[in-house]
């Protein structure tokens, strides 16, 4: 049995990229985004939540966020990448500490996609302080996105902090240059996916870099005992669980096991399966017209009316009415 976690979670969730800038920027200059939150469904329409990224193509430039006076302005250099998971309201600027009002009507998505990125030039006039590519991860938070949950405000990868020992992100950066510079048709979509691709390799490096006493999911995700269980759980779903049964085939005690999980992912086991099993169905619910009994037995569940049951209790909502209101938006 084989199975890759966080590449089912990162589906489940149904994580997408999306390009929207590219920026040259001359000294002085100050670019200060709102909170994804509020620019969500302008961005990224039908979305629950939009994660912010910027990759330094060319020089360098400070990145602060305006919502946290503890959060100290980190300097970007080239290839360096900033992700913020959580939507924070930021600043780019030539120099730290540099505020501006965000404009608002850059945020909205045009009907044409061949229209994207978006070419911006920014600052007053001087010489090029820095390149950028600026975009979006769009993503579910509802029912159940542990991953979200587990990172921090602010990621920073790259050549210049921690790379890869076979340069991965480096080639992104490179490619990602080489197609918003060119404007070949389809440049969006190749955007698009490298982006996505970018994400994972951005994550997969933040959990290698993940201190020992760290908890979270992507910590349950990397400890052997709890990464065995997770394992489990993603590759059978539907199977009919027990915390002795879990324990007995990830090679653990039934104690050992719920205490561990419980500690590092801030659920247990079998809440955990109840969880991840509502985050699938609101997937097959929000993308096909499968019908509700039939989610209800792909999850595990006999009975569409205990199945509905568990649904409503966690999102609020029955199952039919979860798919009208996701295909309303």
């Amino acid at each position: 049995m084989s199975t890759d976690v966080l590449s089912e979670l990162l589906s489940a969730v149904r994580l997408t990229g999306s390009v929207f800038f590219d920026v040259t920027a001359t000294a002085p200059w100050v670019a200060e985004a709102p909170p994804s939150a509020q620019i969500a469904k302008d961005v990224t329409p039908g979305a629950q939540h939009a994660i912010e990224y910027h990759v330094v193509t060319r020089g360098t430039c400070w990145i602060s966020l305006v919502d946290d006076d503890s959060f100290e302005p980190v300097r970007l250099r080239q290839d360096d990448i900033a992700v913020l998971p959580h939507g924070n309201g930021h600043a780019l600027s030539s120099e730290p500490g540099m505020r501006a009002e965000p404009d608002w009507t850059l945020h909205r998505r045009p009907s044409d996609e061949n229209a994207l990125p978006f070419k911006l030039t920014t600052g007053s006039g001087g010489p090029i302080d820095a390149h950028l590519i600026c975009g979006f991860f769009s993503c579910d938070v509802r029912p159940f996105n542990p991953l979200l949950d587990s990172l921090p405000r602010f990621i920073r990868c790259g050549s210049g902090t921690a790379g890869t020992p076979d340069g991965l992100l480096d080639h992104f950066i490179r490619f990602a240059r080489r197609e918003a510079n060119g404007k070949r048709a389809g440049s969006q979509s190749v955007l698009n996916r490298l982006s996505e691709l970018m994400f994972v390799e951005v994550i997969r490096m933040h959990m290698d870099q993940l201190a020992s006493n760290n908890t979270g999911w992507l910590a349950g995700l990397r400890d052997p005992l709890v990464g065995r269980a997770l394992t489990l759980l993603h590759a059978r779903p539907a199977n009919a669980w027990t915390l002795d049964a879990l324990a007995a085939e990830a090679g653990s005690s039934r104690s050992a096991l719920a205490e561990r999980f419980a500690h590092l992912t801030g659920y247990p086991p079998i809440q955990y399966l109840t969880q991840w099993r509502m985050q699938l169905a609101a997937k097959q619910l929000t993308d096909t017209n499968t019908k509700v009994a039939a989610v209800a037995e792909a999850v595990g569940y006999d009975s569409e009316a205990a199945f509905s049951r568990a649904f409503k209790k966690l999102t609020g909502r029955s199952p039919s009415e979860w798919r009208s209101a996701s295909w309303s938006r």
